[in-house]
């Protein structure tokens, strides 16, 4: 899981049938952790294509068995921007390769697993705003995040905007749409935007540490925390309280609740195995 892969050739000189095989999303397994890395050359720009393959994946690891997800990139960036090419393509022409923008943000944000995004190089415009649907940001000293995309005449077209104002305020969210500028990972972390900012070297590390500890625990009580905690932020506490009995139901049935509480019992707090169920 480096943090620079090769580099091949630009897209722009690959063949129309390279391009068709292409795996725009490569998948490992480490435990329970399924590792996505994008690599959709050169910069994992995203649209429709890309987001299509991150669904397929994601929803591969899912079925498979995994208890979490990382999200990084096998290039050099996380994610350098949109790609522009979607911008000519008709929104019924977009519907029929892959899910609309808020579907999608849905689709990740409401998974039963928790996502990582591991972030290096650049995190910009609809890279930025893809790091963050992710449950946990982690990001490389040296990245430069931003919403760029008042440079081309816009501002963030898949929810980013709503999303820095619930994590970091009106005015942040405003100051990072309307002025477009780069920022270091360190400052995004004081801002609420990135959980943690560690040493270049040490983001695979780092990564993988978080990743296993949010796999190895009770998965059953992750997916109600995640369902409740989305619905807090999108429709509000009063909705969340209403909602939280019948979210929490799986819990009292799942083995991990079992297997906490015997845990509990025998060893004190802190020593229980989970296994996910």
């Amino acid at each position: 899981m480096s943090n620079v892969a090769p580099e091949g050739p630009p897209a722009a000189e690959a063949t129309a049938a390279e391009l068709q095989s292409e795996q725009l999303v490569e998948t490992v397994h480490v435990g329970p952790v399924a590792v996505l890395s994008m690599v959709y050359r050169p910069h994992n720009l995203l649209g429709p294509k890309l987001t299509g393959a991150i669904v397929d994946a994601v929803q591969g690891a899912v079925a498979s068995g995994s208890r979490a997800i990382v999200l990084r990139s096998g290039l050099r960036n996380f994610c350098a921007g949109a790609d522009v090419t979607q911008f000519s393509r008709s929104a019924q022409e977009q519907e029929q390769t892959t899910l609309g923008p808020v579907a999608f943000l849905e689709f990740m944000e409401t998974l039963p697993v928790p996502v990582v995004a591991s972030v290096h190089g650049a995190c910009l415009g609809g890279g930025f705003e893809l790091a963050l649907i992710a449950d946990y940001v982690i990001a490389a000293a040296s990245a430069k995040i931003g919403s760029v995309e008042i440079a081309l005449g816009l501002h963030p077209l898949m929810g980013g905007i709503q999303r820095q104002v619930q994590r970091a305020g009106i005015l942040r969210a405003k100051e990072l749409s309307m002025l477009g500028r780069r920022y270091d990972a360190a400052t995004l972390e004081r801002w609420n935007l990135i959980n943690l900012v560690v040493e270049d070297e040490d983001l695979e590390s780092a990564t993988m540490t978080v990743a296993q500890e949010l796999a190895n625990g009770p998965t059953v009580a992750h997916a109600a925390t995640k369902r409740l905690a989305w619905i807090a932020a999108n429709e509000g506490v009063v909705a969340a309280d209403l909602a939280m009995e019948d979210l929490q139901k799986p819990i009292w049935a799942s083995e991990d609740l079992k297997a906490g509480l015997r845990s509990f019992r025998k060893n004190g707090p802190g020593l229980a195995v989970f296994e996910g169920r």
